[in-house]
């Protein structure tokens, strides 16, 4: 019998590509999405991809009461939980909107996990956690959090607290927060990827967006920042990566034998340049960006990519695709959304 796993926001970037991965490993994912931040168009790619329609509720994670039911009409073995606020510079000028929807959110899916003895829980936490660590490019999971600088890192470095107690405070609880670095990329197949409601927060989408014709310009914040070419660097991993290291999260819970919280890096440990995203897009696209510099955005931190050694060893997990695999695959999902929206 497939153990079914209860994938909130699991209609977004993220959630999408792993319940493809899901599926393809035996499991039966169940998807909770409001689509306040996706659309119903991702359902048909994923069941394109996976064969059949996923079972999925329209249902928010902040009213308890209509994500009760859920477990009620289902016996869950166990929750990933992506439905949340991601963007720092929204976060910044709304930050009453992130605490609400991502703490509120939180805390419910752990009560009713705990009022149903289900015991696995895999979280979608964030390399901003660290913040900035002073000297540390390459961040391990025992490098010291960070107060961060962004109510949306904020809302990561509590989520984490949070779980953390409660795995304390239960038996046999085994939890594990993934700590992402920069998703990029879209599936091969061109059926599912980045689908930003409105203008996109992420670098990748607004190259992509531009290079179409969606977005007028593409504006690159900061030039002065203390890196080789003076713009910011992240750990950019493909999202088809990212989403098998959550299948591989689940079935290292499924090993433990106690109560366990565990977070772990998930990136590529390899650090890229916004200058460099842009010229290697011109490169495998042929398009010229317009794009110009503007100030520094306000939570960003210069410099930071993952130590994945972690990684390898409790998941058995390494990244396989490179960025410029990742804008291959953007810019051929970009491609076939302007196809398909003619």
């Amino acid at each position: 019998m497939h153990k079914k796993i209860i994938i909130t926001g699991g209609a977004g970037y993220i959630g999408a590509h792993t319940v493809v991965a899901l599926v393809n490993e035996g499991f039966t994912p169940i998807i909770v999405d409001d689509f306040r931040n996706s659309s119903l168009e991702v359902i048909d790619g994923i069941s394109q991809l996976i064969g059949f329609s996923p079972i999925y509720y329209a249902v928010d994670v902040c009213d308890k009461k209509a994500l009760a039911l859920i477990f009620e009409e289902h016996n869950i073995d166990s929750l990933i939980h992506f439905a949340a606020y991601k963007a720092v510079g929204e976060s910044v000028k709304e930050p009453l909107k992130y605490y609400h929807n991502n703490l509120i959110g939180l805390i419910n899916i752990l009560t009713i996990l705990n009022e149903k003895a289900i015991r696995r829980f895999v979280f979608s936490s964030s390399c901003t956690v660290y913040g900035e660590p002073e000297g540390i490019k390459a961040v391990k999971e025992n490098t010291p959090k960070q107060l961060p600088t962004s109510p949306y890192g904020y809302t990561k470095w509590m989520a984490e607290q949070i779980i953390q107690d409660f795995a304390d405070s239960q038996i046999n609880c085994k939890t594990i927060c993934l700590r992402y670095f920069n998703p990029v990329g879209a599936h091969p197949s061109g059926l599912i990827g980045e689908l930003p409601v409105g203008a996109p927060s992420n670098l990748l989408p607004f190259i992509t967006q531009t290079a179409v014709g969606k977005q007028k310009k593409l504006f690159v914040f900061g030039n002065d920042y203390p890196t080789e070419d003076g713009t910011c660097v992240r750990d950019y991993i493909h999202v088809v990566d990212l989403a098998q290291a959550h299948v591989k999260a689940l079935k290292a819970l499924e090993n433990n034998e106690s109560s366990t919280c565990e977070f772990i890096n998930v990136g590529t440990g390899k650090g890229t340049s916004v200058l460099q995203m842009i010229t290697s897009f011109e490169e495998i696209s042929g398009k010229k960006l317009p794009w110009e510099f503007a100030k520094r955005r306000a939570g960003d931190v210069a410099e930071i990519y993952a130590n994945v050694d972690f990684a390898k060893k409790r998941l058995n997990w390494a990244a396989t695709y490179t960025f410029r695999d990742a804008i291959i695959d953007a810019w051929r999902w970009e491609q076939e959304n302007l196809l398909n929206k003619k």
